[in-house]
């Protein structure tokens, strides 16, 4: 039996911020669902998360993730925008909050001098992880750095680590290309044009 391997986008500079990118494209026509089921969450935890997992895991509560997931999302997005996280309403910080209160990863060092991470429930644990650190950024004064990608049909959230605070897209590799591709183009067609005119 061939298993495939999931590639769930990292780099948004805080793991909350990197679990709420599995709606990708959202708020746009072509939104993806990428937890749609608990392998697929088992599958993120597994790449993202610091425990490793087996395969009990894989029977995962897709619903309760995606549901975390929107709770963080209105979380960051109320501080962002207005300042105020707990304007994200009470739903979704009694969402985070009870997801926060759950037992989180220990770390243990191991005979070779490796820290190990363990967990009764990684899934549950990496979930509660998700939810404390999205509590975190959003007390801190990291959530002034908190950006929304330029590209209008990405709808990511990253943590602007540059060191004047303008970065635009949440990745150069995709958006940020994506963007230059197009600005080229344009000159490109504009050059063309006047050329043709002339």
């Amino acid at each position: 039996m061939t298993t495939t391997t999931v590639r769930f986008r990292e780099g948004a500079g805080r793991v909350c911020l990197d679990f709420i990118r599995t709606l990708r494209y959202r708020g746009t026509p072509d939104a993806t669902e990428e937890l749609p089921d608990g392998a697929a969450v088992a599958a993120w935890v597994r790449q993202c998360g610091p425990c490793p997992l087996d395969v009990a895991s894989e029977s995962a509560d897709a619903g309760r993730a995606r549901e975390l997931r929107e709770a963080v999302h209105a979380l960051i997005i109320a501080a962002v925008r207005t300042g105020d996280p707990a304007a994200c309403g009470d739903d979704a910080r009694h969402r985070v909050n009870r997801a926060a209160a759950a037992p989180v990863p220990v770390p243990a060092l191991d005979a070779s001098g490796r820290i190990r991470w363990a967990a009764d429930d990684p899934v549950t644990a990496t979930l509660a992880l998700i939810a404390r650190d999205a509590l975190d950024l959003v007390t801190s004064a990291a959530v002034t750095r908190v950006r929304e990608c330029a590209d209008p049909r990405c709808g990511a959230l990253f943590l602007d680590q540059s060191r004047p605070g303008t970065r635009r897209w949440c990745s150069m590799d995709t958006c940020g290309n994506r963007a230059k591709k197009t600005t080229l183009r344009a000159r490109r067609s504009g050059s063309q044009a006047a050329v043709t005119e002339v």
